[in-house]
């Protein structure tokens, strides 16, 4: 079957992204200047993210995706975290040494399964996505293959991660079982009461959990972002998340016996991911341990959040309010997260050498550039006013409230306090303590002009989003938006 001129303006964004990371792949043989592919990796980055205006609204490929304006948030967030981390990754692959036209090939085709994750409406077309995704990044956390580090942290994501798929293509299965159908539109008058139902939906939360980092399904996560060349962490923080969550919306939006099902589950899970995450970073010395730990915390704020919505989604006028704390928050931090792990990369040197707290101390006379901004990052972490962070966790705690869950703001306004020993640790480091012995001539001396680009960038929007939070709120709680996502 030959698709037609509007199902290809649909997913044009894929069609870039995976375009543009081919010409890279056959370029490299005539390229050897990074700077180029480089910039070629940015235009395909930019022009897949443009290219969502150019699609119309409506669904495509027989309804297995859905090209609607929560899809067009999605891409819009992915695609602009990947251009950031193509930009971010120049001065990196430079000091490491490390080919460029297959890592930004990578990216790119890691970018389009988060698109097509987001449009899902169908389970095998995510799957697809998922695994477009998972694959690609399989392949990035192993990139320094001279590392063993690098090459533990691939095999770990491998190994685990294929579980976390078969459970759920397992639980597509035991769906089609259930249903007779995959479609999720076709799912949403399915039986709640179905046991196998019930199964199904169990594996495919164990399965979309473990791309979350969302507890027990966490254990890979502070492993792989240690030993993942520093930018590709930054893509692993900000992008798959979102992608993955996206399509969580998107399921229990649609099924109902999923929106009924789950919402006891997310509520334990939302607590125990912010307790294992925060307890977990306390006692980190590791930088890049210490941010994965509050990684799989930040997942735990973001599941309180999906409760909300699962508690209160008879009521459209409190429903809203819920999604909206979902959005807002997938996107403060995904900036926030992508500035912080841009700054750890020019910081850790060559070959990564520099990431315990130790070695930061003193930063803030020593860099006071990168000081500052690393600072900004973690106050916005942890909810500090006048960052994107403040206004992202008083969203999720109001829609908790609202939503009668006050048991677990409670437990989320305790971790957020936890939280604040190893931040405001880190930061207590780089200004109030001196750096003990002669700084080594390879360590890092300030950050290259393309991580400084990105660094501003994330600067700026987690300054504006904490300052003025309703423009961007205005357009999340759009009736467009959150219709698509019921």
């Amino acid at each position: 079957m030959v698709p037609n001129v509007a199902d290809l303006y649909r997913v044009l964004p894929e069609l870039l992204w995976c375009g543009f990371g081919v010409v890279l792949v056959l370029l490299q043989p005539f390229v050897k200047n990074r700077q180029a592919l480089t910039f070629i990796a940015m235009i395909g980055a930019a022009a897949g993210t443009l290219a969502t205006f150019f699609g119309s609204m409506g669904s495509a490929f027989s309804g297995s995706i859905q090209f609607d304006t929560f899809s067009l948030f999605f891409h819009w967030l992915v695609g602009l975290v990947s251009f950031l981390v193509i930009l971010a990754s120049d001065s990196y692959l430079g000091r490491e040494k490390l080919e460029g036209a297959e890592f930004y090939a990578l990216i790119l085709f890691a970018t389009a399964g988060m698109g097509v994750l987001s449009s899902a409406q169908e389970l095998l077309t995510a799957f697809i996505g998922l695994e477009m995704s998972s694959i690609s990044s399989y392949i990035l956390a192993g990139y320094r293959r001279d590392s063993v580090k690098a090459s533990e942290s691939a095999m770990k994501y491998f190994l685990l991660g294929s579980f976390a798929t078969a459970f759920f293509l397992y639980g597509i299965a035991l769906v089609y079982g259930a249903s007779g159908s995959t479609n999720l539109a076709k799912l949403a008058d399915a039986d709640p009461s179905s046991n196998l139902l019930r199964l199904a939906l169990t594996l495919i939360l164990v399965g979309l959990g473990f791309k979350c980092a969302v507890a027990p399904f966490q254990v890979w996560t502070p492993d792989v972002y240690e030993g993942a060349p520093t930018p590709v962490t930054a893509l692993f923080s900000a992008g798959p998340k979102a992608a993955t969550f996206a399509l969580l919306l998107r399921i229990f939006g649609t099924v109902h016996a999923a929106t009924d099902f789950w919402f006891w589950a997310f509520w334990i899970l939302a607590a125990l991911t912010m307790f294992i995450g925060n307890l977990g970073a306390m006692v980190q010395s590791n930088v890049k341990r210490m941010l994965a730990y509050s990684s799989i915390a930040h997942a735990g704020y973001t599941l309180v959040a999906f409760a909300a919505v699962t508690s209160v989604r008879t009521d459209p006028e409190a429903v809203a309010p819920a999604y909206g704390a979902v959005l807002f928050y997938l996107a403060t931090y995904a900036f926030v997260s992508v500035g912080a792990f841009t700054v750890v990369s020019e910081l850790g040197g060559a070959g990564e050498r520099y990431l315990t707290f130790d070695d930061y101390a003193g930063l803030g006379t020593r860099q006071p550039f990168a000081a500052a901004g690393l600072s900004l990052f973690l106050l916005s972490f942890l909810g500090l006013p006048i960052t994107a962070g403040f206004f992202g966790k008083l969203y999720i705690l109001t829609a908790a409230v609202k939503s009668k869950l006050l048991w677990l703001a409670i437990l989320m306004a305790i971790n957020s306090i936890i939280g604040a020993y190893y931040y405001l640790r880190l930061i207590v480091v780089m200004y109030m303590r001196e750096y003990k012995g002669t700084l080594p001539a390879e360590a890092p001396r300030g950050l290259s002009p393309t991580a400084a680009m990105v660094v501003g960038v994330a600067t700026i929007i987690t300054v504006y989003l904490g300052l003025f939070p309703n423009h961007v709120l205005g357009i999340i709680l759009s009736p467009g938006l959150m219709l698509s996502s019921r």
